[in-house]
């Protein structure tokens, strides 16, 4: 069942470990098929070493188990939140990386202070509030993608512009288009919680990037009018040509 997409799973998790994104079994990356409306998981607490494309757990968006000998991620609650929550993403990510951590410990966002974090997140990477006592005695997964959703609601937030969020005192989430996608921004989170920490030690002035050169940076990567690369809307017009 989802043979392809539980390569594509399984793929995507062995990259953590490679990015310096995982530590011992800390992390997890699910993708999903939105026609069957089943996604896929790994399986809670394996070593990434032990690890096989077949052990990959299906589960519906109901979290329940579909197929697969092992017992999902623990947190596949807070996956099936964001999915039906989020119906546009396609993978999701999740870790304890060093300084994204620091920064939802202390619950702060991660500032946008750099062209690095405007390539990819339009906003400040957001923190979310710390689950109460109740929230985390009654259904505690569950309630982290909840408070996920709540923040970005609150706060009027694109989770398509801002693939990410800190859980207070819990670490990062990031999804995308796909689970390849969706470890990018997680790597790039990370990237960007590093040279904030750096740079607001280096200085206490309010450092974010201007909107302007945000929304240069942002929009020349996204939307109808990208040009970055080699296959968005106007990569081929972008650069000047000689005439033939």
């Amino acid at each position: 069942m989802l043979d392809k997409l539980k390569t594509e799973v399984y793929d995507a998790n062995m990259r953590l470990p490679k990015l310096g994104l995982v530590t011992f079994t800390w992390g997890n990356v699910s993708g999903i098929d939105r026609d069957k409306g089943l996604f896929v998981i790994k399986p809670s607490g394996v070593d990434y070493d032990d690890l096989k494309p077949s052990d990959m757990v299906v589960v519906d968006l109901n979290g329940k188990v579909v197929e697969g000998n092992m017992n999902p991620s623990s947190d596949t609650p807070t996956h099936t939140v964001l999915y039906n929550a989020f119906p546009k993403i396609g993978g999701i990510v999740h870790t304890h990386s060093e300084m994204a951590v620091a920064f939802a410990s202390a619950r702060l966002d991660i500032p946008a202070v750099n062209t690095t974090h405007a390539d990819t997140f339009y906003n400040d990477i957001p923190v979310t509030e710390p689950l109460t006592k109740a929230e985390i005695e009654d259904a505690y997964e569950e309630n982290t993608g909840k408070v996920i959703v709540k923040t970005f609601a609150d706060r009027g937030l694109d989770y398509d512009a801002t693939p990410g969020c800190l859980v207070g005192q819990h670490g990062p989430f990031t999804w995308g288009a796909t689970p390849d996608k969706a470890v990018y921004n997680a790597k790039v989170l990370e990237v960007c919680a590093n040279i904030a920490y750096h740079a607001t030690m280096l200085t206490h002035k309010d450092i974010h990037v201007p909107q302007y050169l945000l929304d240069k940076h942002y929009y020349r990567k996204h939307g109808a009018n990208a040009y970055y690369g080699q296959n968005n809307p106007d990569s081929k017009n972008h650069a000047a040509r000689e005439e033939k």
